[in-house]
């Protein structure tokens, strides 16, 4: 798949995922406090939504990071190199931040 498509695949989860955000967690009357969102993370529907959104944004802001240091044409021959990157630091950061929403425990 080309990296442009992944963009806006990506720009689309984040498009929906951001809304959902908004209205659970901003506005009245889901306003939520530390206590709901504790409740929120015990539940496994909302761990695999922290999931999904954190999957969308490692894959958006990595695409668009390659696709503009590939732009300028000094960096054009580590394209290689640069991928390599990408893929190992998206990983680091999906497999953190799955770890850190998986296990969450609440304080007592």
């Amino acid at each position: 798949m080309r990296t442009f498509q992944l963009q806006r695949y990506s720009a689309i989860a984040l498009l929906i995922f951001l809304t959902i955000h908004m209205i659970v967690v901003h506005y009245p009357p889901f306003h939520i406090d530390f206590s709901r969102i504790i409740e929120r993370l015990d539940d496994p529907v909302w761990k695999a939504i922290d999931i999904a959104f954190i999957l969308a944004v490692v894959i958006h802001a990595l695409a668009g990071s390659y696709m503009v240091l590939t732009d300028f044409q000094r960096v054009g021959k580590y394209k290689r190199v640069l991928a390599g990157l990408a893929i190992v630091l998206g990983v680091w950061a999906m497999y953190y931040g799955t770890v850190t929403v998986l296990n969450f425990t609440p304080p007592v």
